[in-house]
């Protein structure tokens, strides 16, 4: 992972913060292992208070070309009710800055889709 990926993850991830998004992480002790939780604080590049590093986390999002047509025009009208795009697009758990096609996120399938529950 480059240091480009390594800030566009945090700055994502912080962006995301407020909204609940899931992440998948190596556990701290048994990397084979994964974790999926909710992200609930990043701390001097270490999220959750569990010690792990932000560079191996992957946050659970929707592709843009996932968005249903009701969807979509609620998005369109978002700036008509006072409500930032990009807040929406966080709240949805959309991937607008390309994370899945990076490598740097995981793409939320119907199979596979934390949000359900």
């Amino acid at each position: 992972m480059t240091l480009e990926d390594i800030k566009l993850l945090f700055l994502d991830l912080c962006a995301r913060l407020p909204y609940g998004v899931i992440i998948e992480h190596p556990e701290l002790f048994r990397s084979t292992l994964k974790v999926k939780e909710k992200l609930e604080g990043i701390d001097k590049g270490h999220i959750n208070d569990c010690g792990i590093s932000v560079e191996y986390v992957k946050p659970y999002l929707r592709s843009m070309e996932d968005m249903t047509e009701e969807e979509y025009e609620e998005f369109s009208n978002m700036e008509i009710v006072g409500y930032s795009n990009y807040d929406w697009l966080n709240a949805h758990h959309f991937d607008y800055r390309g994370l899945i096609e990076r490598g740097l996120a995981i793409k939320v399938t119907e199979e596979n889709n934390p949000y359900k529950s």
